[in-house]
């Protein structure tokens, strides 16, 4: 007699393995395993009847091999598209993106200024130090002072020497070096030519979620990009999704506002979230591989894989020998 493999039971395997082959560690394994299912159930393995084993027809020999290798390379290709940064970068048009960024000052930042001229004495009165505190076994000394710094109030004021409170809010480095220049400049022999210098000491960005090291980074040059923000928190890990990476963000009034950023799309460079503003928080949201995994558990999700495929196994033998 001659019979065939049950379809509708393959097939059904099959769809549920590969449906379900996305919520386990062994997902790549499960969904070969279920696509064998599902090619056994599809081309109707033709077996003849024998009772010690059956052999498959010349045609499905030369056919299975070929659906089966063309779903591996279908499968690795989906994960590629959804792994790889940039995918349209050929496509798209740099020219927007021609400026060069620089931070603006914002309430809470910390700010250190220094002024320097050819007359250290004239100098004095608006390099403000303080000293700093060291203790040696119970006897307390001073280390080597160090230069005020300037908190920004929230008004976007600092109130600086000689010359009373200034409003740098909302200014580049630049700005606010030109403005307490021309502040102090009345201060100063007509002969005199200050040099003011302004640095932002707390400049820091979040990186939180799915990547290898979260956490919070200092930006020493106050000039960060939504990459080399990442890069410093260790790249992504496989399960971040690439797609709909949030940016929390909060402007000079307080207000907070998250923004939606996608790193497969290279038209994210010409964005204007593309540099990190001080105190911004990135947040990578797990797929739902990640967050499947973490409600079922680990050990509950390797047992149901290796349940998976002993199911898928017993499956094909019965249909083969049966």
């Amino acid at each position: 007699m001659h019979g065939r493999v049950r379809k509708p039971m393959a097939q059904a395997l099959g769809r549920w393995l590969t449906s379900h082959s996305q919520t386990s560690n062994f997902c790549g394994f499960c969904f070969l395993i279920g696509a064998f299912s599902c090619l056994c159930g599809k081309l109707g393995v033709n077996l003849q009847a024998n009772k010690r084993f059956r052999v498959m027809n010349i045609k499905d020999k030369i056919l299975f091999p070929l659906v089966l290798a063309a779903a591996i390379v279908f499968f690795g290709g989906c994960a590629t598209k959804n792994v790889a940064y940039f995918r349209n970068s050929s496509t798209v048009n740099l020219e927007q993106s021609r400026m060069l960024y620089d931070a603006r000052i914002m309430p809470k930042d910390i700010l250190t200024i220094t002024v320097s001229t050819s007359d250290q004495d004239a100098a004095v009165p608006f390099n403000m130090t303080v000293p700093t505190p060291m203790t040696q076994g119970q006897r307390s000394t001073y280390s080597q002072p160090m230069l005020q710094s300037y908190l920004v109030d929230n008004e976007g004021n600092i109130d600086f020497p000689r010359v009373g409170r200034v409003h740098v809010g909302g200014l580049t480095k630049s700005e606010a070096e030109k403005l307490i220049l021309d502040k102090i400049r009345p201060y100063m022999s007509k002969t005199e030519t200050p040099i003011v210098t302004v640095r932002m000491s707390n400049y820091k960005i979040s990186v939180l979620g799915e990547v290898n090291r979260p956490g919070m980074y200092t930006v020493s040059n106050e000039k960060i990009s939504i990459l080399e923000a990442l890069a410093q928190a260790g790249d992504l890990t496989i399960y971040g999704v690439r797609n709909n990476v949030k940016l929390i963000r909060e402007d000079s009034s307080g207000m907070k506002s998250i923004h939606v950023l996608n790193l497969n799309d290279a038209n994210l460079i010409n964005s204007p979230y593309y540099y990190l503003q001080q105190n911004d928080i990135v947040y990578v949201e797990p797929n739902k591989v990640k967050a499947q995994n973490s409600s079922v558990g680990s050990m509950t999700t390797l047992w149901f894989s290796a349940t998976s495929i002993l199911i898928s196994l017993t499956s094909l033998l019965y249909n083969i020998l049966n």
